[in-house]
């Protein structure tokens, strides 16, 4: 099957889609694979290794872990639920596999933290196991958290993109000139390209439900955000700076011409300290760089004179059509490339959204989207105590400002530039690749190592 838009922007929960949501995905998955041997389980083990092992507790993997194996998705289980649960299994060493079947489960053992250690397809490897009482294994299988929520499992290429079907969808490509030969040929914009090949996967009336439940999400984000007070959790215990930014910006007149710019910082801060909370949000393209895409869609619907849902629509189509290349022909994962791959695929995704609404061209739209990823090169996953918290938060922050204004600079041209969208996206997976392990969400290396908590005492 060809991408989804909805594949790009999944609802689920916090810290991490690539260290909560996918492998709560995986843990679901194996209860499948499973099938009727469920119930003739007495033990499960499930082994993290690489980024998933290293940073897992400060990612809440482990939560995530036992949360799926309990039968939960990230799309439907509440979060005020999760902590209670997770806190009974720790307490009883009792839980109930897919809701209906109950063996006894150890976190502190049945689930191994092998952070040293990478599995041959991805940074972001584990593998579950299940045995009977007499110590048949029923099931082992290995799966890989890809970035976004996506998982992938068995033997997976560590030097190629997972690339996922294209022809089954009127309008297929992989690449930002496939993409644009489309627009030219048919003389369609990339959000009509974009919905004519969703329209292949499900009717316009879902379409339009689905892409008002994104959009609803975003918004009730923003709205906790801006009234969670507190501080987030985790050793760091970093002060929610949303509800005070809110609260200044909305009693407080001012004539600073710069203004705009910081209600747009609340909207990205507001949707990442939700993340980083563990609430409800919309991985818009990962959890890490979830604030980048609502930030601009708000700054959008208040203060874009004739803002409306079709311009919503076409800002979230444009977006998915620009996260798919990534997705298909690089990676959206820190794990993997560095935060270029999560904040920099996002802040490139809401410049094409931006560009579009502004009513540029394919061409400029394409600009727009390169303008801002060639400005994320190189930009490093090196999070503080393994927590989504600190640069993450900030920096999905800076990323928003930085797509609207690619937008800009793409709108104040004609759309012909010297770097194609496709070279930056090579590059940046070049880069990604040649980036030193420590510097992708292992927090073995930069502000982890020289900021706050040593790796060996990250903890939730």
């Amino acid at each position: 099957m060809a991408l989804s838009v909805f594949d790009l922007f999944s609802i689920g929960i916090g810290p991490s889609s690539s260290h909560t949501v996918g492998p709560m995905r995986a843990a679901v998955d194996f209860l499948d694979y499973l099938g009727s041997d469920l119930c003739k389980v007495a033990r499960v083990t499930c082994t993290l290794n690489g980024s998933l092992g290293a940073t897992g507790i400060g990612h809440g993997t482990d939560r995530a872990v036992i949360i799926g194996l309990m039968g939960e998705n990230p799309e439907t289980v509440d979060p005020l639920l999760v902590a209670p649960a997770v806190a009974d299994v720790q307490v009883t060493g009792r839980m109930k596999l897919g809701g209906i079947h109950e063996i006894a489960f150890s976190p502190g053992v049945d689930i191994i933290l092998d952070g040293l250690h990478e599995l041959p397809g991805h940074p972001n490897g584990m593998r579950l196991q299940a045995w009977d009482d007499d110590g048949y294994e029923l099931a082992d299988k290995t799966y890989y958290s890809v970035g976004g929520g996506f998982i992938v499992s068995g033997d997976v290429s560590p030097s190629d993109p997972v690339v996922c079907e294209t022809t089954n969808v009127p309008y297929p490509y992989l690449t930002a000139a496939d993409l644009m030969n489309h627009c030219r040929r048919t003389g369609k914009s990339i959000a009509d390209i974009a919905y004519a090949n969703e329209l292949s996967m499900r009717t316009a009336e879902e379409i339009d439900r689905d892409l008002r439940a994104v959009w609803d999400v975003m918004q009730e984000c923003v709205r906790r955000g801006a009234s969670s007070e507190g501080r987030l959790p985790g050793k760091l215990q970093v002060l929610r700076r949303a509800p005070a930014l809110y609260r200044k910006l909305t009693s407080e007149s001012s004539t600073d011409p710069l203004r705009t710019l910081d209600w747009v910082a609340f909207y990205a801060l507001a949707v990442n300290e939700e993340n980083a909370a563990g609430g409800r949000i919309v991985t818009a393209p990962t959890n890490g760089a979830a604030g980048i895409i609502p930030a601009v869609l708000h700054y959008y619907r208040d203060f874009i004179d004739g803002a409306d849902w079709e311009g919503i629509k076409t800002f979230l189509l444009t977006s998915a059509a620009i996260g798919m290349i990534f997705k298909n022909t690089a990676s959206i994962s820190g794990a993997e490339v560095g935060c270029q791959g999560e904040v920099g695929s996002a802040c490139s995704m809401a410049a094409a959204g931006c560009a579009a609404i502004m009513g540029g061209t394919p061409e400029q739209i394409e600009n727009a989207a390169e303008i801002a990823m060639e400005h994320n090169l190189g930009l490093t996953c090196d999070p503080i105590g393994g927590l989504v918290q600190v640069p993450c938060i900030e920096r999905n922050a800076i990323a928003a400002v930085k797509a609207i204004t690619a937008a800009r600079t793409a709108m104040n041209g004609d759309g012909s530039h010297v770097v194609s969208l496709d070279d930056v996206i090579v590059t940046m997976r070049e880069t990604g690749l040649d980036m030193q392990a420590k510097y992708k969400e292992t927090a073995l290396g930069g502000l982890a190592v020289h900021v706050g908590v040593p790796v060996n005492v990250v903890e939730c």
